[in-house]
């Protein structure tokens, strides 16, 4: 149980929780304190003993991360013994380490370097030659590649197989300076599909992912805080993106952002990846930005009034599907979202995988958008369908067709017209996961030829123009659904809310 003490800090008072371990605390009040072994999601584990600090009335320094908090007590994080013992640890830790920053692709966001530019010895009593010399670039699987001479066995990786995963792929072999990181039994790093976390807890660069390994130096990349659309568990991620000269604005990486509600500090390789087709494919068809174009599909639409088949995909934005809502009211459109390609259970696991791989599903049902199984037979007696970015439909008649969609499709039939539709990156929206968790994202990737907004376009076919203001979308929203009563874009805070089901 929670309990608030005063504790002094570097000469400042400082009122604090009672049962948190000191690191926890001086961390959530901005007092940096160096370490390499403690982490927030693997606890405890007190081998680097780079978090020393000097508390009053003991003889010897001790490590924050293993330190109670107790009423009144007196810490110093920068006295000058304190100092001279994190050199003297960081000299320990370079003594094999090769120093090769300018190639690592962990630079600029390495704590090693970092620690040693804030308090480390500038000149090296070390003759290189009798450095210990380890593998270099070992693939371990699982997306990973390893530099043993980079690592300073802070064991995180290890911690996370053993406790976060379970499957101890990961573990620490022979002693002293010849002591590594490794395979068990050489047998692949899998760690059931989420191995590549690994690369995210290594505070150096001894973990490196094979994907994004010499693609970007960091300094370079733009992040967006963002949510991943592989399933409806909605893994908050930073999406890290570049324009280098002369070259479309592309995704990097995707990380795993901590949400404690949703999926705590890790996301799944499959995740992950994703990232990979939003860069591929993508289809951009600037003649949507056309008015006469559109007017000839606004025609279209009115001739076939009162016969028109509507399909929506489950992972569209909440903002979008108000939008699709407004047209099908307007032209008298049957809406429908079934996906069936999108349930797998197979992918479902006990970590973080849902097996439904569609972003928001649950905001078909509170905005009412049947998801029941499409009936081909009423589909192939419309006399135009409107397709926006649904997976499971193939076209096996000579109707009309309107399809928005992403990526470039495999097929072009004469009587389908293709138009673009902004990917999750491109958009600032949100979604709802399974569990009524409401997040939005604020990802907006910019293309030389970029799509047409979605919204204004939609805007165009339904003469109304408040669809391209993303306020009147959302207190439409609030007016018109139970669910989202008193809720605004601008209120919903970074790690989302959770809405209730009035339904």
């Amino acid at each position: 149980m929670s309990h608030t003490v005063s504790i002094k800090v570097n000469g400042k008072s400082l009122e604090v929780d009672g049962s948190k371990m000191l690191i926890e605390e001086l961390h959530k009040n901005g007092i940096a304190v160096p370490h390499f072994c403690y982490h927030e999601a693997l606890g405890i584990d007190g081998n680097c003993r780079m978090c020393m600090v000097d508390i009053k009335g003991q003889k010897r320094p001790q490590i924050a991360c293993n330190t109670p908090i107790k009423k009144d007590m007196e810490v110093s994080t920068t006295s000058d013994m304190i100092m001279d013992v994190k050199r003297k640890i960081l000299e320990l830790e370079l003594i094999n380490h090769p120093v090769d920053c300018p190639i690592c692709d962990q630079a600029g966001e390495c704590s090693l370097q970092e620690y040693y530019m804030e308090v480390g010895l500038h000149e090296s009593r070390i003759d290189i030659n009798h450095k210990v010399k380890k593998e270099k670039a070992v693939d371990l699987g699982g997306n990973v590649i390893l530099d043993q001479e980079r690592c300073v066995l802070c064991s995180r990786c290890t911690r996370f197989t053993a406790n976060i995963t379970k499957t101890h792929d990961l573990v620490i072999a022979n002693r002293g300076n010849h002591a590594c990181i490794t395979t068990f039994s050489d047998t692949p790093l899998e760690a059931k599909g989420y191995a590549m976390n690994v690369v995210d807890l290594c505070p150096v660069g001894a973990l490196t992912s094979k994907d994004f390994r010499f693609a970007q130096r960091v300094w370079f990349l733009k992040t967006d805080n963002s949510v991943c659309h592989g399933c409806s568990t909605g893994c908050n991620i930073y999406l890290d993106h570049n324009a280098p000269k002369y070259e479309d604005d592309k995704i990097y990486r995707l990380r795993p952002r901590k949400n404690l509600s949703v999926n705590g500090h890790f996301m799944c390789d499959y995740g992950r990846l994703s990232y990979k087709a939003l860069n591929e494919n993508r289809f951009f068809n600037t003649e949507i930005g056309n008015h006469s174009t559109l007017t000839r599909i606004k025609n279209l639409i009115n001739e076939h009034k009162g016969s028109i088949y509507g399909l929506v995909s489950a992972s569209m934005s909440l903002e979008n599907l108000i939008c699709i809502q407004f047209l099908a009211k307007k032209y008298n459109i049957s809406l429908h979202a079934s996906e069936l390609s999108t349930q797998d259970e197979s992918f479902k696991d006990d970590m973080l995988k849902s097996h439904d791989k569609s972003a928001n599903r649950t905001a078909l049902k509170l905005l009412g958008i049947n998801e029941k199984v499409l009936d081909i037979s009423k589909i192939n007696e419309s006399s135009l369908l409107l397709n926006f970015n649904n997976p499971d439909y193939l076209q096996e008649k000579n109707s009309d067709l309107l399809s928005w969609v992403h990526f470039t499709p495999h097929k072009l039939n004469n009587n389908c017209l293709n138009y673009p539709i902004p990917t999750f990156n491109e958009e600032a929206a949100a979604v709802i996961n399974h569990n009524y968790h409401l997040q939005k994202f604020e990802s907006q990737i910019k293309h030389p030829l970029p799509a047409l907004a979605f919204k204004e376009s939609l805007s165009i076919l339904c003469d109304n123009e408040d669809l391209k203001d993303r306020n009147f979308i959302w207190q439409y929203l609030s007016d018109h659904h139970k669910s989202f009563q008193s809720i605004h874009h601008e209120n919903i805070p970074l790690d989302g809310m959770i809405i209730e089901d009035w339904s």
